[in-house]
């Protein structure tokens, strides 16, 4: 009788088993965000128009700097570098020129950075790159507006007279197309190793003349600290070519140094760039020499 009363009460429990999981958990996984509807249809909100969440690079944080003392520091050098995001290697930093659900270019991540007040912004970027001036945020709301002075328009007081009428455009990604970089490249004895770190990075407007549309150059627009964006670009990913599933972020670009660049000025006594004394195709030649000299000095570092 036991043996029989304990056989109906397994019976009993597996049917409840069955139950529940037949029942219970198709609620539970519709309820849970992200989930399907009772049509087995998608939540595109939840998901990013993706099957599934992606948690790695929006929960990712920075890597923290390895420590460093003056005791430690042999040798350095502070270089500026330009990168120009119409080479091909430089692609992922300038596409998409309009922010997608899944990514946005560089700008656009900066741009949103500073208008939330995650990042702050730094004035006169021609003259001072120290970042002693922080701007305002009204100052910076201003310059992502550019106002065109030249167009006119009919006056609908006097038919027939044309009046200035100052047109809002405002500044969107595919108007910057290259970025100035601050860095220090230096010699760390405790870990034997040539090391860099970025200080700052200043984006770069391209310069048209309003007759002819003509590109005459770039205008730097503000400077940022480097450090201070990285717990940001730790958060964005970048397109991957090979595999949408595992992108990198925009931190791990820059720690990689997975960009092309040139080199447009190093520390000097005279604190001039390499356009002010040489010109044509010696400023690359001279860009190169500066590099290469980055790269002897970490050779003879290991020279008996």
């Amino acid at each position: 009788m036991k043996n029989q009363k304990s056989k109906k009460t397994m019976v009993t429990i597996i049917f409840s088993v069955i139950a529940i999981m037949t029942f219970v958990l198709p609620e539970i996984s519709s309820a849970q965000p992200g989930g399907t509807s009772a049509g087995g249809v998608l939540n595109p909100a939840a998901f990013g128009e993706t099957f599934y969440i992606k948690e790695n690079a929006r929960n990712r944080n920075a890597v923290p700097y390895a420590p460093e003392r003056e005791a430690d520091m042999m040798w350095s050098k502070r270089v500026w570098r330009t990168l120009d995001l119409r080479e091909k290697f430089n692609l992922p930093l300038y596409y998409p020129e309009m922010p997608l659900n899944d990514r946005m270019s560089l700008f656009d991540v900066i741009k949103k950075g500073l208008l939330d007040g995650t990042i702050h912004a730094y004035d006169n970027p021609a003259m001072d790159d120290e970042f002693k001036v922080r701007m305002t945020k009204s100052q910076v709301e201003g310059t992502f507006v550019q106002w065109d002075s030249t167009t006119t328009c009919e006056d609908p007081n006097n038919p027939g007279t044309f009046i200035p009428c100052p047109t809002r455009t405002d500044l969107n990604s595919y108007n910057v197309k290259a970025y100035w970089m601050k860095e220090d490249w230096y010699y760390d004895k405790q870990r034997s190793v040539m090391d860099v770190r970025i200080i700052g990075i200043c984006p770069m407007k391209e310069k048209t003349d309003p007759s002819t549309g003509d590109v005459l150059g770039f205008t730097p627009l503000f400077w940022l600290y480097f450090p201070e964006c990285r717990p940001l670009f730790a958060k964005t990913e970048v397109y991957n070519t090979k595999n949408d599933a595992n992108r990198m972020t925009l931190d791990d670009l820059f720690m990689k140094r997975m960009f092309s660049s040139s080199i447009r000025k190093e520390s000097n006594v005279y604190d001039r760039p390499i356009v002010a004394y040489a010109e044509g195709i010696d400023v690359m030649l001279e860009s190169d020499r500066v590099k290469d000299d980055i790269f002897k000095m970490e050779h003879d570092m290991w020279h008996l």
